[in-house]
């Protein structure tokens, strides 16, 4: 087993639902090996003893502390562990699942991934999925800063709990969180209710020609699974606003000049890219066929080029960055400066 093993990042504040997502995941994923690195802030590893594994379901636990405050220590040296043991048939697993701590910050945990060499062959971070309680998640944002930086990273979020919500609440609920990171899609489930293929196997993380932005959010019920009802975000529904640290910001141009847009790209990450936590790139350079693709977490980011531009459709550049604290207005005006 030579390939590298796909890493899903389970996140979301204390309640969301992550552990009633995994046992629904346990119970209809037709016996696939799969291992769980469970964390729990504290001596006593409570999610762990909840989770209703098989003879296929590996749980190792965590418990001296929330893993963002040790990925140097006890989560890579648990990840290197169970990589050892796969190899040497003490362990199988096809998929490794990391459910964070309510209280963990993703981006330390996402960055092992990309800068740690032992694990950088071995595995491959999938996504980012984020849970987020419809009853609570206002309050949450007001009050924990962690709960807009589990948003802000993911790539897909669901959104639980909304049936014990009336309809304005949810809406509020949609919309600020769509304000905070409005590139991932929203699922809104209930009681974990949410098929696999819908938050697993994502390639998030790869270097892909799509920069979309969702213009609402889909309903999985029970009943009918398999075609989640898309629902768009309701019109001027919405007349407050809020003052999240965390948002995302959206950069649309035409032709670029490749020495322009990579000299802005390199001042941007030098200056801003701690507070950059997720951004993405499909641009247009001028003279060449080719989308050029960029991604990045923070100052780890990727540069490569994707499919050609095709003769009838617009050439057209678009830039997201899901940031905290940054000076937008003058950004924008040094992304604009480098169009042709």
């Amino acid at each position: 087993m030579n390939y590298a093993v796909s890493v899903t990042l389970l996140t979301g504040f204390l309640g969301a639902g992550k552990t009633t997502l995994l046992n629904y995941f346990l119970a209809h994923n037709g016996g696939q090996p799969v291992a769980i690195l469970e964390n729990e802030f504290g001596a006593v590893n409570i999610d762990g003893a909840l989770l209703r594994g098989g003879e296929n379901v590996s749980v190792v636990e965590l418990s001296n502390g929330c893993v963002c405050c040790s990925v140097r220590g006890e989560f890579t040296a648990a990840l290197g562990e169970m990589l050892d043991k796969r190899a040497a048939g003490e362990l199988n697993f096809e998929r490794l699942i990391v459910e964070t701590t309510g209280l963990a910050d993703p981006a330390p945990i996402v960055q092992t991934f990309f800068v740690d060499e032992s694990l950088r062959e071995a595995l491959r971070l999938d996504a980012v999925i984020a849970l987020a309680d419809a009853e609570h998640i206002s309050r949450q944002l007001d009050e924990h800063p962690v709960a807009a930086s589990q948003i802000g990273f993911a790539d897909r979020i669901l959104l639980t709990k909304s049936d014990r919500v009336d309809d304005d609440t949810k809406t509020l609920a949609l919309e600020r969180i769509h304000r905070i990171n409005n590139k991932a899609e929203i699922y809104a489930i209930e009681n974990g209710e949410c098929p696999a293929d819908l938050w697993l196997d994502l390639n998030a993380f790869a270097l892909t020609d799509g920069v979309s932005l969702p213009g609402g959010f889909h309903i999985i019920r029970a009943e009918g699974q398999q075609n989640p009802r898309f629902q768009p975000f309701r019109k001027g529904a919405v007349k407050q606003s809020w003052d999240d640290a965390i948002q995302a910001h959206v950069f649309d141009a035409g032709m670029l000049d490749l020495k322009k847009i990579g000299a802005f790209m390199e001042s941007c990450i030098a200056r801003f890219g701690n507070d950059m936590l997720r951004y993405k790139g499909v641009l247009a350079i001028a003279d060449n066929p080719q989308r050029l693709i960029v991604q990045g977490v923070h100052k780890v980011v990727g540069f490569d080029y994707g499919s050609a531009w095709q003769p009838t459709e617009p050439r057209a550049s678009r830039l997201v960055i899901i940031g905290r604290y940054l000076p937008i207005d003058e950004l924008r005006r040094e992304f604009s400066a480098t169009a042709i």
